[in-house]
Order: structure tokens, then sequence, then C-alpha cells
């Protein structure tokens, strides 16, 4: 299992542990599903070590071949949700890198602090291309920046993620987890039934965006799945093993 579980009077913590970098493959896809299927109340998510997520494991997608991928695909955008649609308050206490699909998690939360490292979405950068879920959900807790974010493909400090509204509070490394729980306490004395509508008040356009988007999301699929991407990723591993 590479999620650990800890629940501290009435806030569950959900912490990614795939070391080194918590890299989202298959099996932790499966394990937050699995997980926030039976998480109730508050919700703190973070990540084990010094780092949230940094993203999709490229070397499983390419060792896994087209038969995980399509697998992985359809498990990226349900752990997505998974967070997102959860009904209860969540917060993501973002203790390092959150690049990618790590920075999508973050912005699956309601609230978000952060106490260290870069976030952004990067996928492009990659030549990758994300799902309607991933993109929606960034839309929604970005904003108008979301386009930039996802054009540039670049990562950016917790000052600057605070000051373009991607963050709530930049929290001290020491104080990142008490705070977070004590946030999701205080959101999590409100009415739980209300709480839970009004979330999905709010999160509906998203909910009708993806929905709409099953189209998009088999283009996305075949293309992660084609010769020509599988190409673009080794690439991209062999430069950062070239860059170390």
């Amino acid at each position: 299992m590479d999620v650990d579980v800890d629940v501290d009077d009435g806030v569950t913590t959900v912490r990614f542990d795939h070391p080194p970098v918590n890299a989202v493959d298959l099996e932790l896809l499966d394990a937050i599903v699995a997980t926030m299927q039976h998480v109730d109340g508050p919700v703190v998510v973070t990540g084990a070590g010094k780092c949230f997520s940094a993203g999709v494991d490229l070397r499983a997608i390419i060792d896994g071949g087209s038969e995980y991928t399509d697998r992985f695909m359809t498990s990226l955008s349900a752990a997505f949700l998974a967070i997102f649609d959860h009904p209860a308050p969540v917060v993501a206490a973002v203790n390092g890198h959150a690049i990618a699909g790590g920075c999508v998690f973050a912005m699956a939360a309601d609230l978000r602090l952060m106490s260290a490292g870069t976030i952004g979405i990067t996928e492009l950068a990659v030549g990758v291309q994300f799902p309607t879920a991933a993109l929606e959900i960034c839309r929604y807790s970005m904003g108008t920046s979301a386009t930039r974010a996802a054009l540039q493909a670049d990562t950016i400090d917790a000052a600057t993620a605070s000051a373009r509204g991607w963050i709530d509070e930049v929290v001290a490394p020491a104080d990142l987890i008490g705070r977070a729980v004590a946030v999701a306490r205080n959101l999590g004395q409100h009415a739980p039934t209300v709480y839970a509508a009004t979330k999905e008040q709010l999160h509906r356009p998203v909910r009708t965006a993806i929905e709409a988007g099953a189209e998009t999301d088999a283009k996305v699929r075949a293309s992660w799945m084609s010769d020509d991407t599988r190409a673009r990723i080794a690439a991209f591993i062999d430069a950062l093993a070239r860059d170390r």
C-alpha cells in the first residue's frame, strides 16, 4: 500500500508514500481511490519525506506498455476525483515539490498550505496531455492563471504560488501538518450535509465539463499510448538523467 493513514481527533491524514519522490504509478493511484472511499470526515493530504508528489512515474509508463498505460489513465482521473469529490473538508499540506500530477492533487483539495518546494502543471514540458479532469480541477482552483500555468509548463515557489492564489497559506515546515490538521478540523465544524451540498454546487461546472469531455479523453488516452508520445517520454527521462 503506497498510502499511509493516520487519524487525529476526527481528522484523517492521508500521506502519499512512494519513495523517493512519491511519483504517481498505478499502485499509488489505486491506493488513493481505495483510501478515499473509506475515509469519513475532514482529510489532510500530504506526502512522505520531503516531496508532496513529483508527478507521474514516467519510467513505469515506458516499462508497463500500452495495457498498463490504459489502466493508468483510468485510475489517474479516478484518483484526482476521489480527492476532489470527497464530501468533507480536504486540506492539502504541500510539504515539498508538487509537480504535474502532484500539483493536480493539491488543486483537488479545498484549501492548500505549502511549506517548501515548487509547484506547477508541467505535462506540456514532457510532451503529454492532461485528461479533462486534471485541467478542469486546475481551472477551478487556479482561476484564470491556469492558462499560463498549463502553457508555460513551469514550476513556481510557495511565495509566488501564494501571490497567484494557488496556495492559501505559506507555513513553516515544522508547523505544516499541525496547521493543516487544525484548518481541516475547523472546516469540519460546519454542518456536514450542508458542507457537502455546498461543495457539490461549487464543483458542478467542473463535473459538467468533465462529463462533456469523453471524446477529448479518448484522444488523450490514445495519445499517451502512441509510439510518438512514448518516444517523447523516453527522451525526457534520458534528458533528466543527463542533467543529474
